[in-house]
């Protein structure tokens, strides 16, 4: 049993999730022989972020070359938009109602003349239950089609920038069927994987994916301060160096030989000394949730879930006055997530009165998120 549900009904895994406990031992094992042996330590752990990335590579079935450990997602697409060879006149397609993490790392490349074009919102890839609803019926940002992607989309993007999941909605693109049609035009697809890493299915080869950032604190119940980029070699190689320091470099230890040889896989951005006993705890959850359940077998739970939760919800409906105020949010299969988003009038104030009640989540974008795990 997770140990937060001895007390609490957690359902916030798209926020903040509960450090799993093996994380927690496996930092404080490391920050012991740290404490004890200083950097002795290393010898104990002589390739944690070589082990993390190992992981990380079978979570999305890459190669670890192509993984680098990074704080947030955040850092990561900085990384990859500060070091895009734009040129003035290039574009970038986003989302308009995109979280900030993958969204002022764009807006800072205006500064180079490169432009941001949006995708407006549009109620789509509904389920046969929500087909009555209409877009200004919902209190928040809902979700867009390949269509209205295309509609933004010119001769000069150069970049897609999306999120796998959106945060408010729980909407999710299908980025099989967006990596096919950036490989049809030469784009780069870059995807923020903050909201689907560990929880839904993302294989990057497999999908024409040039570049992910994702945090590690979410569905993969990682430390605070971690995270995981993906960039595969070909869009690697077109990078500029926007971040430097010693352990870029393959020289190592040498630290008086300043030749600018740095490593050309995803150790390159791992420029300078990382939390390592995080790293190790990063390593310890994906090993022990995605890797060990599978991720369709962690989707397909969280599915079940919810898919109970809308059951109840219906028979709750038939027998309250006011019932018809409250309603899910619910995509066609091919765009559900692990994030459950529902229709309150107020939810502010209902995420409060559930925290009175021991239930854990979210409001956010207009809903209140419902995001239960393993």
């Amino acid at each position: 049993m997770i140990q937060i549900m001895q007390n609490w009904n957690y359902l916030n895994y798209c926020g903040v999730s509960p450090l799993l406990d093996s994380a927690r031992l496996a930092t404080s094992k490391f920050d012991e022989r740290h404490s004890i042996e200083g950097t002795l330590v290393f010898g104990e752990y002589p390739d944690a972020l070589g082990e993390l990335r190992q992981s990380a590579a079978a979570l999305l079935k890459t190669d670890k070359a192509n993984l680098s450990f990074v704080r947030n997602t955040a850092e990561g697409m900085s990384l990859i938009a500060n070091g895009y060879p734009f040129q003035s006149g290039d574009e970038i397609v986003s989302y308009i109602h995109e979280y900030p993490s993958n969204h002022y790392p764009w807006v800072l490349q205006n500064q180079r003349g490169v432009k941001l074009n949006l995708i407006q919102d549009r109620l789509t890839n509904l389920s046969e239950d929500m087909a009555q609803f209409e877009l200004n019926s919902l209190p928040g940002p809902t979700a867009f089609s390949i269509e209205d992607i295309d509609s933004v989309v010119t001769k000069n993007t150069r970049i897609i920038a999306i999120s796998h999941v959106q945060f408010t909605s729980g909407f999710a693109v299908n980025l099989k069927e967006l990596g096919e049609y950036c490989k049809d035009r030469n784009i780069d697809l870059v995807v923020d994987a903050a909201q689907s890493l560990g929880s839904l299915p993302l294989y990057p080869d497999q999908f024409n994916i040039s570049a992910i950032a994702a945090s590690g604190w979410k569905w993969l119940r990682g430390p605070l301060g971690t995270g995981l980029l993906f960039t595969s070699e070909e869009f690697r190689s077109k990078l500029n160096q926007t971040m430097a320091g010693a352990d870029l470099m393959k020289q190592g230890q040498d630290y008086l030989n300043h030749n600018w040889d740095p490593y050309a896989d995803g150790r390159r951005f791992e420029y300078s000394t990382a939390p390592l006993s995080l790293a190790v705890a990063l390593k310890t959850c994906i090993d022990e949730l995605p890797l060990k359940n599978t991720v369709e077998g962690v989707q397909s739970y969280i599915r079940g879930l919810q898919d109970q939760f809308i059951q109840e919800l219906k028979e709750y409906s038939n027998t309250k006055k006011y019932s018809a105020q409250i309603k899910p949010v619910i995509f066609d299969n091919g765009h559900r997530s692990c994030i459950l988003s529902i229709i309150v009038p107020n939810p502010e104030q209902i995420m409060k009165q559930l925290k009175d009640k021991r239930i854990i989540c979210t409001a956010r974008g207009g809903y209140l998120r419902f995001a239960p795990h393993l």
